[in-house]
């Protein structure tokens, strides 16, 4: 006799294997990461007098509390209906991140994708690839330098179904705001960044194994400010 679970659809197997209430199942090589401090002590004023492009990093590494905080400031959740920490026109969210992390506590070199919904790092290639990144920015040594590299990419098509010819536009639009809550987030943990747009678009997606339809628009390094 065939058993049971040979005769059911492969959905109805899940749905049996995770019922409703039950939490839902992590990727394999996801990354919890820590809850983001939403009071923290420098004020906005601060952070905006105190912002500048900093190129040159301390050998030291991160916290995962460092990149947990950063990717919220840029993408985070920060309403019960999806709405997050940069304005997206129509609320449609083209931009996603990937962190290229090279010197990270906690948090083993490679490359990451930012799943904004569930606050956590889905690793894409257990490698640091921030020597590969570098060279796909001209050589730009600071890209390299970092820590980490957080680039900023974007899916034209999930604008486009709303707003057609003019999504590249808005999705440029909100890749700047993006930037800057990652220069005064980075700013108020006594970190440095600065925003790349400098490099060989095909060579930033190889690095990253972008699939077809998702473009990389700037790359930031971030490293501990040299005193």
């Amino acid at each position: 006799m065939k058993s049971i679970a040979l005769l059911l659809p492969p959905m109805v197997i899940a749905l049996a294997m995770h019922p409703a209430g039950a939490p839902r199942a992590q990727p394999a090589q996801s990354v919890e990461l820590p809850t983001p401090d939403r009071t923290g002590t420098m004020s906005v004023e601060r952070a905006l007098n105190q912002r500048r492009s900093v190129r040159a990093y301390q050998g030291e590494a991160m916290t995962l509390d460092d990149v947990s905080q950063l990717l919220w400031a840029a993408q985070g959740i920060t309403h019960a209906n999806g709405y997050r920490t940069a304005p997206s026109a129509g609320a449609l969210y083209p931009i996603e991140l990937h962190v290229v992390a090279g010197r990270v506590e906690g948090l083993a070199p490679g490359v990451y994708r930012y799943r904004p919904g569930d606050h956590l790092l889905v690793a894409t290639e257990r490698r640091d690839r921030r020597a590969d990144l570098a060279r796909a920015a001209l050589g730009q040594p600071w890209v390299q330098a970092g820590a980490i590299a957080m680039v900023i990419t974007a899916v034209y098509e999930r604008t486009a179904r709303k707003y057609g010819g003019r999504a590249p536009r808005y999705a440029h639009i909100e890749a700047g705001h993006v930037a800057q809550n990652i220069y005064l987030q980075a700013t108020a943990r006594n970190l440095g960044t600065v925003i790349v747009g400098a490099f060989d678009d095909a060579d930033v997606k190889a690095v990253l194994n972008l699939p077809d339809g998702e473009e990389p628009l700037a790359i930031m390094p971030v490293g501990r400010r040299q005193r």
